[in-house]
């Protein structure tokens, strides 16, 4: 009874008006998003091989389905792997669709105004999975080298057409993925500050215990004994 079409067309969900309503147990039967990768190219490189971060930056305040972040995953990707090969960058998805879509299907058959209710029980049955994007919010980043500049800004400017709305696209100062700006990363890196910890960096601080100090081993070690030749 209910007619064969696709799914509506994303401008039909494009405003948040409704309240955040993910998946749970009381939402059930959802469909899977279309998005299942969040991470491209060489992923497992370490901090200190991408020091240039590009990121697409969203200028609405909108919904993004996971058919359009895949759309604009593989985009990218398929540019930066053409421009540089698979091992010159790192792409990773910032957003995540959670929020669930409803639809309450309506017959379109011969006679279904005799069988449909109308606005009876209109609350819908889910759709599709959307990402909750707001204003500054960030899409998409790519860690890459500095000579791969021009590639990844075209590969994201390439991948933001598969967006609605309006975003724009920023070269980060900061180094990588990481919350540090390059000239503070480098110099802490040298004077070994900043310790690598997969794509980003943790911090050695000069607060803690005693016994990670330098200085306590050398400070408290105990005195060896000597004992006494005993005489015969």
């Amino acid at each position: 009874l209910f007619d064969k079409m696709g799914r509506r067309p994303a401008r039909c969900y494009r405003y948040i008006k409704n309240k955040p309503y993910p998946k749970s147990r009381f939402c059930r039967g959802v469909p899977e998003p279309k998005i299942k990768i969040y991470d491209l190219g060489r992923k497992r490189a370490g901090v200190d091989e991408f020091p240039l971060c590009i990121h697409m930056i969203s200028d609405e305040r909108e919904n993004l389905s996971s058919e359009a972040l895949e759309a604009a995953r593989i985009c990218a990707n398929k540019y930066m792997i053409k421009t540089g090969g698979k091992d010159s960058f790192h792409i990773r998805i910032r957003k995540h669709p959670y929020h669930v879509l409803r639809i309450n299907k309506m017959l379109s058959c011969a006679g279904a105004d005799r069988l449909q209710t109308g606005m009876r029980g209109a609350f819908g049955k889910p759709q599709g999975m959307v990402a909750t994007t707001k204003i500054g919010d960030i899409i998409m980043s790519c860690r890459t080298k500095d000579n791969n500049k021009d590639a990844a800004i075209e590969a994201f400017r390439r991948a933001k057409f598969k967006f609605p709305g309006r975003q724009h696209i920023s070269v980060s100062r900061k180094f990588g993925f990481t919350k540090w700006e390059r000239p503070t990363y480098e110099e802490w890196r040298a004077e070994g500050r900043l310790v690598p910890d997969g794509v980003c960096a943790k911090y050695n601080s000069d607060h803690g215990s005693l016994k990670k100090y330098k200085g306590w081993s050398s400070l408290h070690e105990k005195p060896a004994i000597i004992s006494k030749a005993t005489e015969v």
